[in-house]
């Protein structure tokens, strides 16, 4: 693996997926499915503990400016998701009814899911924002109590997250990210959406493009570097979160390429896990395109500032999905029946639209994410020296 490198491993693993999808007979396809489904579970165990291990010893490294570095984050998390949904919606208005005239008659399909053989559950200590909750706890109490043995502590449990990373998940993503693409090839799931639904979808695509342009030539211009060599950098992320569709699960690629454009370890160990989990500006534009459309398809309400109110609130409350593929269309349903008036019927239409492009959406937050980290550290990297 360190010979051939983690983007090249990830290519092949994409390009081997889709062939063995159309090979394998139901029996193999399954065997990886049961591999997928036991390292998801460890995944999700130890999604909470790679937050708290980074994010504490990060907090106290950074010292007495957390507080400050926290608000900033969050602010700048926020202000982003809002704006990559603003352009989102801007571009739906402009362009999407001409195409939505040719998609009537749609009905949903729910594609064949294959089961594993068998599952292993391996529930989580904490959930996604208790471990943040208690990140910021620990990290804050030790820096104002001058806890020492607890910092010491956490700097060892730190080395041990390290240490599972790079020795076990690191190693195993190729492998996950083969089975995932098996499978969706095999079952053929969203494909028949993504033939109907081409055309606005082709605009989702281009707008991530967009938004990952404009977040790093904002963050070049903070950081005085090339923005599309930074982006260039964060390619292993993209691809990762296209294969895993979850940002909590692509955390420790994102961390170790974001470290590789030169912000600092204290930096990155906060930002990167925190965005994690509130910077979702690939899922807040992709949910409110999706959003749009169903509007437009259904001849209901899309005026500018019932859509305003949608997306303050949906930013909210993506926070609160979980870190794995498809968590923040499930939080985005409240907002969804609440404030546009969505039924059932119309939620599961979401969902589907929402599925067919969910590793994009994600490719895009945590990708994202790297900018956002690249501009905390212009702001604060040097301020702890």
């Amino acid at each position: 693996m360190k010979k051939i490198g983690l983007l090249p491993l990830i290519i092949i693993a994409i390009v081997l997926g889709v062939i063995a999808g159309n090979v394998f007979n139901e029996t193999l396809v399954r065997v990886f499915i049961t591999f997928n489904g036991i390292f998801s579970q460890f995944l999700g165990f130890m999604i909470p503990l790679i937050i708290v291990g980074l994010v504490t010893p990060a907090i106290t490294g950074i010292g007495s400016g957390a507080g400050k570095m926290l608000l900033a984050t969050v602010a700048i998390a926020y202000a982003d998701t809002v704006v990559a949904g603003l352009i989102g919606y801007g571009t739906g208005e402009l362009f999407f009814p001409d195409m939505i005239a040719a998609t009537k008659g749609f009905t949903a399909e729910k594609a064949v899911e294959l089961a594993p053989f068998f599952e292993v559950k391996i529930p989580p200590m904490l959930d996604v924002m208790a471990a943040l909750v208690l990140s910021f706890i620990m990290g804050l109490g030790i820096i104002y109590s001058n806890a020492a043995t607890l910092n010491n502590i956490f700097d060892e449990f730190e080395d041990i997250i390290s240490l599972v990373i790079a020795k076990v998940i690191i190693p195993l993503l190729p492998l996950y990210i083969f089975g995932i693409f098996t499978s969706m090839t095999y079952t053929g799931q969203a494909y028949h959406i993504l033939l109907v639904f081409a055309q606005i979808i082709l605009v989702i695509v281009v707008l991530h493009v967009f938004i990952l342009v404009y977040e790093f030539v904002i963050a070049g211009a903070a950081a005085k570097k090339n923005p599309f060599r930074l982006l260039w950098r964060m390619l292993p992320a993209y691809l990762t979160a296209l294969g895993t569709s979850s940002s909590a699960a692509t955390i420790p690629v994102t961390l170790s390429r974001t470290i590789g454009n030169g912000v600092s370890k204290p930096v990155a160990g906060f930002t990167v896990p925190l965005c994690a989990t509130i910077h979702m500006p690939g899922s807040m534009m992709k949910i409110t395109c999706c959003a749009l459309t169903v509007c437009l398809m259904n001849g209901m309400p899309h005026d500018f500032p019932l859509f305003i109110h949608f997306m303050l609130l949906l930013a909210v409350c993506m926070v609160a999905g979980p870190g794995v593929p498809g968590g923040a269309i499930m939080a985005a349903l409240g907002p969804l029946a609440s404030v546009l008036g969505f039924n059932a019927d119309m939620q599961a239409l979401m969902i589907a639209l929402y599925i067919a492009m969910d590793s994009f959406g994600t490719a895009c937050n945590v990708t994202g994410d790297g900018a956002v980290a690249i501009v905390i550290d212009k702001m604060f990297g040097k301020k702890r020296a």
